[in-house]
């Protein structure tokens, strides 16, 4: 059953007048293939304009959407023959950064990203995708895997930052954060990352600290939550709209700013109305940033990642 965002309102009333119309019309001899072929056609116009002008603040509202695909999703769809590995080998398993080897296209690949749930026993054993410093060493041991063996590393961000709470911090979660970002650009191979949902604070640039840098049409990316910045500035989380708005937080912003370097197209009505097509899309277009870059040598990617990081801002 699809679920509808605030400002999805009024294409959730035709959804409904369509389906009590279908419903009406079950078993009975009346013709109303032309009433629902013109509420359909309206259905899909409103949807159309409603997504080609949505606001900062929206985007973030779709990038939360409960049933956006998350990492199992992208794996399922996208991937193939995931094998996970598991642990930090110094405390334990975080489950809400999740990695291991993958296929993608028939080539090899090490894949980590971040995997928020999506029910509410799920989401609690994922820590809705705040990783803790397990997490960040867990994806640094496999930065190293993929480097000892000369395999490319892919990433998928899509966290609201990491976890903020005590026993993070008794853990080292600043230090582990430093250490994630600083094995991403020390990698000698291809890396691809991609901001598929949210991509906050430093728990997302721990995972996307790559020489690609790839953001789903209805992703946001910032240093910190709209809500977060409002809260700051104005004392009220109220003024989130206003916060998304000047912190540049959509990928059609961040693309201008040199932020990233490729939006991938969404289904349209957004990701959460197909999640298998939105996975095929983003699959192809890593392969294809991956193929343009394994012919570089570890000296070069490298120099790419500081290049493009030491660039930002500088406009």
């Amino acid at each position: 059953m699809q679920s509808y965002l605030e400002f999805e309102k009024p294409v959730a009333e035709l959804d409904k007048r369509i389906a009590e119309l279908r419903a009406a019309a079950a078993g009975d001899d009346v013709d109303i293939s032309a009433e629902l072929a013109r509420l359909e056609a309206k259905s899909r116009e409103l949807l159309g304009t409603t997504y080609g002008a949505l606001t900062p603040w929206q985007k973030t509202q779709v990038a939360r959407h409960p049933q956006r695909p998350h990492f199992r999703d992208y794996v399922a769809h996208a991937f193939d023959e995931f094998i996970p590995l598991g642990g930090d080998r110094l405390y334990g398993d975080d489950q809400a950064i999740m990695g291991g080897l993958a296929s993608l296209g028939g080539r090899k690949v090490v894949l980590i990203g971040h995997e928020k749930g999506n029910d509410t026993e799920s989401r609690i054993r994922h820590n809705f995708g705040m990783g803790k410093p397990e997490g960040y060493r867990k994806a640094i041991r496999l930065m190293e895997l993929a480097g000892r063996f000369g395999l490319p590393v892919v990433t998928l961000v899509d966290t609201s930052g990491a976890f903020p709470g005590i026993e993070a911090e008794e853990r080292g979660q600043a230090e582990a954060i430093a250490r994630s970002t600083e094995a991403c650009l020390a990698l000698p191979v291809p890396m691809v990352a991609a901001i598929v949902g949210e991509g906050g604070s430093g728990g997302a640039v721990a995972l996307a600290s790559a020489e690609r840098v790839l953001m789903m049409e209805h992703a946001v990316y910032s240093v910190i939550s709209p809500e977060g910045c409002a809260s700051i500035l104005w004392r009220t989380a109220e003024k989130a709209p206003d916060a998304a708005e000047a912190m540049k937080v959509t990928a059609q912003h961040l693309e201008k700013l040199g932020v990233i370097d490729r939006i991938v197209p969404e289904p349209f009505g957004g990701a959460q109305r197909d999640p298998a097509g939105a996975a095929q899309a983003l699959g192809a277009a890593i392969g294809e940033e991956l193929d343009a870059l394994s012919a570089l040598d570890p000296a070069t990617l490298r120099r790419k990642r500081e290049d493009r990081f030491l660039a930002i801002g500088s406009n």
